[in-house]
C-alpha cells in the first residue's frame, strides 16, 4: 500500500490528517486493516461489489406461485467466509465418495482452517499420512475415523495418526 504522502498526492488532499481520515474510515467498512505495526493492508476490496439481491425463496416440491419481491443483498463471501478470510481456503474435489452428501467430483469445497472439529462435520483430514474428505465419527469404543458419504466405500481407522486440516463450510458448483 502507499504511504501518506504518496497518498496525499494520489488523492489530492493537502493534509495528512486527511489521509489518516480516509483510511480510518476505509478500516471502519472492513475495506483495509492495519497490523500490529500500523501497516495496511487491503481485505476485502471484491466483496464491495459482489452483492446480489436476494428476492425471496423458490418451492422445490409441487409448484407454487411465486412473486419476485426485493428483500435484501448479500454477498456470499460474507455469507459462508465470513470475516476471518484468511482461516479459509478453497479445495477442488476428486473422486465420489462425499456424493450422498452432495459433494461431486469437480465441486469446490470452501474450508475453515482448524484443528477443532464436532462429530458430523465434514473435514479434511490427514490420515496415515495421506489427506481425504470425509465425515468425522466417534466409535462407541471412544476411537474417532472417517466415513464415506457413498455406500461403496469403508470406513477409514486411522492405523498411526490422524489430523483434522479443516471443516468444510460450504460447496461450490458450477454448472
Amino acid at each position: 500500500m502507499p504511504g501518506y504522502q504518496e497518498m496525499m498526492s494520489l488523492f489530492k488532499f493537502k493534509s495528512k490528517n486527511s489521509v489518516y481520515k480516509l483510511l480510518n474510515k476505509l478500516i471502519e467498512h472492513g475495506v483495509i486493516e492495519k497490523d500490529s505495526q500500523g501497516r495496511i493492508s487491503p481485505t476485502n476490496l471484491y466483496n464491495l461489489y459482489s452483492e446480489l439481491r436476494v428476492l425471496g425463496s423458490i418451492q422445490a416440491g409441487f409448484p407454487t406461485h411465486a412473486e419476485e419481491e426485493f428483500s435484501n443483498t448479500m454477498s456470499l463471501d460474507e455469507y459462508v467466509v465470513g470475516r476471518n478470510r484468511k482461516a479459509h481456503y478453497i479445495l477442488t474435489v476428486s473422486g465420489d465418495s462425499m456424493i450422498e452428501a452432495g459433494i461431486q467430483e469437480g465441486d469446490l469445497v470452501i474450508v475453515e482452517k482448524t484443528e477443532q472439529a464436532k462429530i458430523g462435520d465434514i473435514v479434511v483430514a490427514c490420515v496415515d499420512e495421506d489427506w481425504t474428505l470425509k465425515y468425522l465419527r466417534k466409535s462407541k469404543s471412544g476411537d474417532y475415523y472417517l466415513e464415506a458419504a457413498n455406500s461403496n466405500y469403508e470406513d477409514i481407522h486411522p492405523i498411526s495418526s490422524m489430523t483434522i486440516g479443516g471443516v468444510v463450510k460450504g460447496v461450490i458448483r458450477k454448472y
